[in-house]
């Protein structure tokens, strides 16, 4: 094939072709299973020492602020935190701020309980979703029970004994949020300024670079971005999962995408020059 035969062949491929291309890079490296462990970076690092500095008895909110849109990202991280939560016998407590993501949220929950042994009521709880999370942010500092009496089953708070003693931010130890929007801000604004919250954030790869400043001011505590991040707080662990199988998949649709563009911008530059 002469160079501009096949330059026009490049230039009128099908995009047909091309998602099944793509689907054929992500979809290998899944099936082979060829990831690797992932160094941590500093910011991953501190996240996990955060979680790390809890102890038998203390309590970790997890706060489910994604749908899934983002749980390719974010799942992998939130599993990772209660592993390494369950396995220091702290108490989690979850709730969320965008209802249609808190299933999400049960679901690894539950699915990581279960791996450690834990009790609902007693290791762990679902306090569900109220609407208003900044009225609901703000309340939590006073009595967590003025907004969640009951948890997402209907039963009454007072009845579970994971939440003895547990009333407001005074009785949380740590705050680790799941994000993939503003709802960030927000806790950092009314949770972390207005309470002093200790804190630490999980956010798809795009949210990472606007919570920077927060951690650069060590108003959170870490921070574990994107599926990278989440790839790292599993090689922290010790426990790989999805994050550290769906890096190299990530990566290998990286190179083909780049590889795309400048094929495209090569053909339309010899092709301009051939008409001309």
């Amino acid at each position: 094939m002469s160079k501009r035969g096949f330059w026009d062949v490049m230039n009128t491929l099908d995009r047909r072709i091309i998602f099944l291309i793509l689907l054929i890079c992500v979809t290998l490296p899944l099936l082979l299973n060829v990831g690797g462990e992932i160094p941590p970076t500093a910011p991953v690092e501190r996240a996990y020492d955060a979680v790390a500095t809890l102890e038998a008895g203390d309590v970790l909110l997890v706060s489910i602020d994604f749908d899934a849109t983002s749980a390719p990202e974010l799942m992998p991280m939130l599993r990772s935190v209660l592993r390494q939560a369950f396995a220091k016998d702290v108490r989690v407590i979850m709730l969320g701020h965008i209802a249609i993501g808190l299933p999400l949220g049960h679901m690894a929950l539950e699915e990581v309980a279960a791996e450690y042994g834990k009790n609902y009521g007693t290791d762990y709880v679902d306090l569900g979703y109220r609407p208003g999370y900044i009225a609901v942010m703000i309340g939590m500092g006073r009595e967590i029970r003025d907004f969640f009496d009951t948890d997402y089953q209907g039963l009454r708070v007072d009845d579970l004994a994971v939440m003895d003693g547990v009333h407001s931010y005074e009785d949380i130890d740590l705050l680790f949020g799941f994000e993939h929007g503003a709802v960030i801000d927000y806790w950092v604004r009314y949770a972390q300024a207005r309470f002093d919250q200790r804190m630490a954030f999980g956010t798809t790869a795009v949210m990472a670079p606007d919570a920077y400043p927060y951690l650069q001011s060590n108003q959170i505590e870490g921070l574990v971005g994107g599926l990278k991040g989440a790839a790292e707080y599993e090689t922290l662990i010790g426990h790989p999962g999805l994050g550290t199988r769906g890096m190299p998949a990530q990566q290998w649709a990286h190179l083909l995408v780049i590889g795309f563009i400048l094929l495209g911008n090569i053909g339309y530059f010899v092709s301009r020059r051939n008409r001309g």
